[in-house]
C-alpha cells in the first residue's frame, strides 16, 4: 500500500532543514521562493540541487535564465523567509523589495546579508512528481559563518543549538 500524501508530509516535517531563498532573474524579471528542498550533489565539481514546484513563478524564470542562486538565511531573517513563501502576500519582484540584493557571477539575484550564497548555472533539470529538480554548477560562493542559521522543523522556524558534551 503506498504512503499517503498526509503521512509523507507528517514524516518530512520531522526533518529539520536550513531555510533558503532560491532566486533567479530573466530580462529584468525577478522571481524567488523559500525552499528547504536543497542539498549538495557533488564537491568536485561543486554542484547542488533545488526542488521547485512546477507551478511556481521561479520555475519558469530559472528555465529561461538558466541560472539561480541559493541564499542560506540567518536566524534574524524569518520575515524574509515568510515574504518569499508568500505568507505576507508578496509575489514576483515585490518579494525583492526587502533586503539588499546584488549579483555575483551569473546575474542571479543574491541576498547580500545571507549566511551563505551559492550562485549557480543550470546544468540539468528533471521532472519528479509536482516538482522540477534543478541541478546547478556552483560558479561562486559567499559566506558569513558568524551569523546563526535559520532552520525549519515541524512547521516552525527554529535555531541550531549545540548538544552538551
Amino acid at each position: 500500500m503506498p504512503v499517503s500524501r498526509e503521512r509523507f508530509i507528517a514524516a518530512m516535517r520531522l526533518h529539520a532543514a536550513a531555510v533558503t531563498l532560491v532566486a533567479s532573474s530573466f530580462k529584468g524579471h525577478k522571481a524567488g521562493l523559500t525552499a528547504t528542498a536543497v542539498c549538495s550533489v557533488s564537491a568536485d565539481p561543486p554542484q547542488l540541487l533545488v526542488c521547485v514546484h512546477r507551478s511556481a513563478e521561479a520555475n519558469a524564470v530559472i528555465r529561461a535564465s538558466r541560472c539561480f542562486s541559493v541564499n542560506v538565511l540567518a536566524a534574524h531573517q524569518r520575515r524574509l523567509a515568510d515574504r518569499f513563501a508568500g505568507r505576507l502576500g508578496h509575489t514576483g519582484a515585490a518579494r525583492f523589495a526587502e533586503g539588499r540584493w546584488g549579483s555575483l557571477v551569473t546575474g542571479a539575484p543574491v541576498l547580500e546579508e545571507a549566511r551563505a550564497v551559492f550562485d549557480c548555472l543550470l546544468s540539468t533539470s528533471l521532472e519528479a512528481g509536482t516538482h522540477t529538480i534543478f541541478i546547478g554548477s556552483v560558479e561562486a560562493v559567499r559566506v558569513n559563518p558568524a551569523l546563526e542559521p535559520l532552520v525549519y522543523h515541524e512547521g516552525a522556524y527554529g535555531l541550531v543549538a549545540e548538544l552538551p558534551v
